[in-house]
């Protein structure tokens, strides 16, 4: 993974010292909350509903087991004793305070770690496939290219006021699993018909209060020119994107109203005074930071079935089956630690399972995990051998639930517990859903299906692109749930179609199971709830979710770390 060289160390603490007078500044009274808002921002600091939230740059998902071991430290010392992980592939601590993050950030850095632009209106987290390097469809490693992105982006003086925050996510495989169609920019590596390597460009997805899908606007960019055509994209932005209208104010927006023919020729336009600038890429270039991402020392080892070696044994056999994942080299597995135990809030983790994370990746996976948007984490090189002793030890620590993919997979926002823009909870619905739904037998025969729960209409829970979504609104002061169904993400992105009129929260397990009902009755064999929502339509699903009065069940999980 990257190491910082001396000019990272020296911008990351001289940014630190610049905050920690900032913040004495504003506890002395010299600023006020106003003037120091966009300063903390800038830090990765929110105020949230009971204290201050800081949330952490995990750049492309990858951790070393030494920084995820900073984690567990922050969450003892400077939290309540966890951490959240996001769609973004980052971290956040909701319990901070004001005068303790200068300390949390200089500790950040000596693990070679940041809060830079983890909010404020300028280029976010580079985000990708948590499993870059090792997934047996990857095309190329796409970390690499994060990486020069990260590099090039962070502190640009050009970008670094925008009309609105900006996301960027690229996939190296056949298989997308970074949701580029719902980024400002998505790239995904393709090779054109000579067999060289570049990028299909999307420009203007996006989720919150009008959801698109992004557009082509490049079939083939060469990968010399990643930078100076990202570049060109962000100028035309900068320059027509609107500022008199936050919710008008990112790309999508602007590619809609332009239309992506235009937009794509004043991109073009722009980029022919780019394209062979200083920011074109070269050879010489990307071999030096792929070196930072060369494969560890894997062994010579034969595949294993350890299926066939502990075949009498149901919830191992139920582990491997949604939690292990094909590696490209023989005789080893990609294995996903869920963060979905019923009864704990979707990415939540104890700084206790934190450490032993971090211990696992040490003792079975070269020193290395991921974190996914999905909000689990991924230990990518793990020996076949080694799979039933890991199992045992992280199913004693609460991370080896085998739902990765199914119904208590839930991605969840911090939603109205926490987040001061939420209209309604988010965690105590997933915790109901939960508990209703909590038997694996069931979950397996349901088979594959996204549950996605925002707060708020900037759906930090992706549930425009869930299988089934679910949106917090108010309604009159009161918190009530909006549902969508035949939504997705990857190769075939969709976004989410309402169901009808909106449910109060001791109804959604109700909602959930007559939903699920209609897909066992309705679906074709081996198809799974997305599909079947998607060739029937709203209407069947509708009308037996709104046919007779939905009784309220019991909400579980509130204020599950008060």
């Amino acid at each position: 993974m990257y190491r910082y060289d001396q000019y990272d160390h020296l911008i990351v603490r001289e940014r630190i010292a610049q905050y920690r007078s900032q913040v004495e500044r504003r506890i002395n009274d010299e600023l006020t909350e106003a003037e120091f808002l966009p300063l903390r921002l800038q830090n990765g600091l929110y105020m949230q509903r009971h204290a201050y939230m800081l949330r952490i740059a995990v750049p492309y998902g990858l951790l070393s087991s030494s920084q995820m071991r900073m984690f567990g430290h922050i969450a003892r010392k400077y939290d309540r004793g966890y951490g959240h992980f996001t769609t973004r592939q980052n971290i956040q601590f909701n319990w901070i305070e004001l005068e303790q993050t200068p300390d949390i950030l200089l500790d950040l850095a000596s693990v070679e770690m940041h809060a830079i632009q983890t909010s404020g209106n300028c280029i976010r987290n580079i985000t990708s496939d948590e499993y870059a390097g090792v997934a047996a469809d990857e095309i190329i490693d796409p970390r690499p290219y994060a990486e020069v992105l990260r590099q090039w982006s962070t502190f640009h003086p050009e970008f670094a006021a925008l009309p609105r925050k900006f996301k960027v996510a690229i996939n190296g495989a056949v298989e997308d699993r970074a949701a580029i169609a719902v980024h400002d920019i998505g790239l995904t590596v393709v090779r054109n018909g000579d067999g060289e390597i570049g990028f299909k460009v999307m420009v203007g997805g996006g989720m919150g209060r009008t959801p698109i899908l992004g557009s082509v606007v490049r079939d083939f960019l060469p990968w010399r020119h990643m930078l100076t055509y990202i570049e060109a994209v962000m100028r035309v932005y900068n320059s027509y994107g609107r500022r008199d209208n936050k919710y008008k104010a990112r790309i999508k927006i602007l590619l809609k109203a332009m239309g992506a023919e235009e937009f794509t020729r004043q991109v073009e336009e722009e980029w022919l005074d780019l394209k062979d600038s200083a920011s074109t890429l070269t050879e010489d270039e990307m071999a030096r930071v792929a070196a930072y991402f060369a494969p560890p020392a894997y062994e010579t080892l034969p595949d294993i079935d350890a299926r066939a070696e502990h075949a009498d044994n149901k919830a191992f056999g139920n582990w491997l089956t949604r939690n292990v994942k094909p590696h490209k080299v023989p005789g080893y597995a990609i294995v996903l630690l869920s963060l979905k135990k019923t009864g704990v809030p979707p990415g939540d983790a104890t700084a206790t399972q934190i450490d032993f994370v971090a211990d696992l990746a040490d003792r079975y996976s070269f020193g290395e995990l991921r974190v996914t948007h999905e909000q689990n984490l991924v230990l990518a090189d793990v020996k076949q051998s080694a799979l039933f002793a890991l199992w045992q030890e992280a199913k004693a620590h609460g991370l080896a639930t085998p739902n990765i993919g199914l119904l208590t997979d839930i991605i969840c926002c911090p939603g109205g517990d926490f987040c001061s823009l939420a209209n309604a909870k988010s965690i105590p619905i997933a915790a109901a859903i939960a508990e209703r739904f909590d038997d694996i037998d069931y979950q397996h025969d349901i088979g594959e299906i996204e549950l996605n729960i925002s707060g708020c209409i900037n759906a930090c829970g992706h549930h425009h692109v869930g299988s089934i979504g679910v949106l917090g609104v108010d309604k009159d002061g009161s918190e009530w749930y909006q549902v969508s169904i035949g939504g997705a993400q990857g190769n075939n992105a969709a976004i989410g179609k309402i169901i009808g009129p909106s449910f109060s929260a001791l109804q959604m397990p109700e909602v959930i199971d007559r939903l699920l009902q209609v897909y066992v009755r309705e679906r074709h064999e081996d198809e799974r709830f997305v599909d079947t929502a998607q060739r029937l339509g709203v209407a069947p699903f509708k009308e037996h979710v709104y046919a007779t009065p939905i009784k309220a069940g019991e909400l579980v999980g509130e204020d599950h770390y008060a």
